[in-house]
């Protein structure tokens, strides 16, 4: 370090071309140790560097990041297949956190659309599986809206503003050749089928009680009308096939309240495993006339065969209990008198399961016997 005079010697004085020199860099104070001892002036540029100011320019243009892969699968998979752009999205947020790549949005995107479309596809599933559920515990009742299904009577119309059922003539051969072939579908109870051919009309009425659990109907079957729905109905009662089985519907509509039986599976598809022809009223017109579906009153207290269409009568039958509208092709066999119609009467006002008008009726009813007075 140079001591300036009194404790050095004295600086020489510059001549000459000592002015031609650069102006000193530093500037020395005399003890050690002081601010800027052998430093700059503040703000002199350090040896090497420019004097002049430096700009802070921007550093060179790199361009657009690249967009994550599975950011752009997430929201396209979000609309095909929810769950995989769920995934997708939750791997490209991981991704783009580590690589700093865009697509943060199409992520999230795809996240909340796979999300909502998984919920809502869940809840629609669901509904579907409940919805499946309760047609098959009501498909009775369904069924019970269309003529011509297996077991079931008819479809309810909407009034009772109609004809009555036509006076009987006797058809030409009467009873002359009742036939019971027999059905693909075998007798839902072990049974054989009534004898054939040539029946007797005579008496006119048979008297039969059914016995049930909630009390005796009494049954007077027209013989001398549809002697071969007659014919058949005695000899299942004869072999026992109505005890113990249930009556397993009930219609509370408008214009069709009826009780129907004569199912040992109380599904309302069984029955003997053969079949015969329709007779009263049906046997009062033609074969193709057109008044066969034109309804007519089936006035309370009626006793008809149901059918799954023409000619195919087997072991079900039904109670009117209130004056119903029937086309002319249900067999009416018998009939069933004040006395007998209490029963049934509690039946129907205890109405069908879970308040519908077609199904099992809520007040379950078991045929305990069928006998022949």
């Amino acid at each position: 370090m140079t001591v300036p005079p009194p404790y050095g010697e004295p600086e020489p004085v510059p001549t000459g071309d000592d002015w031609a020199q650069p102006y000193p860099q530093t500037y020395s104070y005399p003890y050690p140790g002081e601010p800027y001892a052998g430093q700059p002036y503040p703000g002199q540029p350090y040896p090497g560097q420019s004097p002049y100011p430096q700009p802070p320019y921007p550093p060179p243009y790199a361009g657009p990041r690249p967009t994550n892969a599975m950011a752009i699968a997430s929201i396209v998979c979000a609309f095909v297949l929810a769950p995989l752009g769920v995934i997708f999205g939750h791997i490209s947020l991981s991704q783009i956190k580590k690589s700093g790549e865009d697509g943060r949005g199409l992520a999230i995107a795809g996240l909340i659309v796979g999300y909502l479309i998984t919920f809502v596809s869940i809840i629609a599933l669901v509904f579907m599986l409940l919805f499946v559920a309760w047609v098959g515990q009501n498909i009775d009742r369904l069924n019970g809206g269309y003529p011509g299904r297996p077991g079931y009577t008819a479809y309810p119309t909407p009034d009772l503003n109609i004809d009555k059922l036509p006076e009987f003539t006797p058809p030409a051969g009467l009873g002359a050749n009742c036939a019971y072939p027999p059905t693909t579908t075998p007798a839902s109870r072990p049974v054989k089928p009534p004898r054939s051919g040539k029946v007797p009309t005579t008496p006119a009425n048979v008297l039969v009680t059914m016995t049930t659990d909630k009390g005796a109907i009494g049954l007077e079957l027209n013989n001398g009308e549809s002697p071969c729905t007659v014919n058949s109905f005695i000899s299942l009662a004869a072999q026992k096939y109505f005890d113990g089985t249930s009556c397993h519907r009930l219609t509370a509509n408008k214009s069709l309240s009826v009780l129907q039986c004569g199912d040992p599976t109380g599904t309302g598809t069984g029955g003997p495993g053969y079949t015969f022809a329709d007779e009263y009223p049906a046997d009062q017109y033609p074969p193709d006339d057109k008044a066969l579906t034109v309804p007519l009153l089936y006035p309370r207290g009626t006793l008809a065969m149901a059918n799954a269409g023409p000619n195919t009568n087997g072991s079900q039958f039904f109670i009117v209990y209130a004056d119903s509208k029937l086309p002319p092709t249900y067999t009416v066999f018998g009939s069933v008198d004040e006395t007998g119609m209490a029963p049934v009467d509690q039946i129907a006002a205890a109405g069908v399961t879970g308040g519908n008008k077609d199904g099992k009726p809520a007040m379950p009813v078991k045929i305990t016997s069928m006998e022949l007075n």
